[in-house]
């Protein structure tokens, strides 16, 4: 299993199991900022939702490389720590939720309550919706965000000016477009203002609610930017939104595919009817329809922006060499920490092996 593998799914640990002594034996001792013990346990704990989400049997050998990556990632944490490199929680539970609801192409971002509400009325919470698809809920899952987060700001601190220089071409820009250029394509769209009212313990009353906002539009007696000035106060949410017509949006906002091409052979100001959107209340409003058509490089890649086509490549391929870059230099810098005064092994060779190997133990 190449190495990269470990660095990108060596997970957090699972509690309440019990272990057998022989878990309790440690495996080394990371002591930069202060010492912190890797054991077998903690190995195997990960080695456990590595199996249970990629469906393989690690062998022996996978499993020392499972070890080496938890203590790369320790070396960096304390190293990031060391050097006053933290995150606050409310920044890891809004890029959590962020994430979440943008993997589930949800058409705009909701609180984790909200979340966990809509996933309800699906039989699912946000806690079984993690479990199944990276082996961990919600707080493993926000503690694995949050140490991933500081060992990359760790080792972007260390690189920023050489990151700074890195950008493609005009030659490569230029390529990549005429390589991909049938990708480069407007589906039928439409701005749309979306309005979603949480149904809470009163869902007669919440209907009632939305309905007003509803009829404030038709009537035009209020604007999208006025009611999404409202929305602001928290009780709903209401932003513009650009929807192009596909099958996948549809499910984004709740509605079934006829529908949602029904929608968008309305006019524009067309302001639809109430729909039940599980935990919400919806209202959706025409602001201004867009065409299909191929892009030239120079157009607009989307719809009520500046952001051409030949910016969007850059950016794109920018992103790709900074991430290498920063692959290759993320592991120069946990080399340079996998010294004997930050770290101490205390197993090796065939007292290692057997420790590792779970039906010998």
């Amino acid at each position: 299993m190449k190495k990269l593998f470990v660095a990108f799914f060596s997970l957090l640990l699972l509690t309440g199991f019990a272990f057998p002594q022989n878990d309790l034996q440690p495996l080394a001792v990371i002591k930069i900022n202060k010492n912190e013990t890797i054991t077998v346990k903690q190995v195997k704990a990960r080695c456990e939702v590595l199996e249970k989400t990629n469906k393989v049997s690690l062998t022996v050998d996978q499993r020392k490389q499972v070890l080496e990556g938890l203590i790369e990632e320790k070396l960096t944490v304390q190293a990031a720590t060391k050097a006053g490199i933290s995150l606050p929680d409310s920044y890891v539970d809004q890029y959590f939720i962020q994430n979440i609801c943008n993997a589930l192409s949800m058409a705009a971002v909701v609180s984790e309550k909200e979340l966990n509400e809509a996933l309800k009325a699906q039989g699912y919470t946000l806690d079984q919706l993690l479990l199944e698809q990276v082996g961990m809920n919600s707080a493993d899952y926000k503690a694995y965000i949050k140490t991933q987060l500081i060992a990359q700001n760790y080792v972007y601190s260390l690189k920023q000016a050489e990151l700074a220089k890195i950008a493609p071409t005009d030659e490569e820009i230029r390529m990549a477009y005429e390589s991909n250029k049938s990708s480069f394509v407007w589906n039928d769209m439409a701005k749309t203002f979306v309005i979603l009212y949480p149904k809470g313990a009163d869902a007669d009353a919440s209907r009632i609610r939305i309905n007003e906002l509803r009829n404030s539009l038709v009537d035009k007696k209020k604007t999208a930017e006025q009611i999404t000035l409202e929305a602001e106060q928290g009780a709903f949410q209401a932003s513009s939104i650009i929807l192009p017509k596909t099958e996948q949006y549809a499910a984004t906002v709740g509605l079934a595919y006829a529908d949602y091409v029904n929608l968008f052979n309305q006019k524009e100001g067309f302001v639809s009817d109430i729909v039940d959107v599980g935990q919400f209340f919806e209202v959706i409003m025409i602001q201004k329809k867009y065409a299909a058509k191929m892009c030239a490089i120079s157009d607009v890649w989307q719809p009520e922006t500046t952001i051409t086509v030949y910016d969007y490549i850059r950016e794109i391929l920018t992103q790709q060499k900074q991430n290498q870059y920063l692959s290759v230099a993320g592991n120069e810098v946990v080399q340079q920490l996998k010294t004997e005064t930050n770290f101490e092994r205390k197993k090796t060779g065939d007292a290692l092996t057997k420790l590792l190997d779970w039906g010998n133990n």
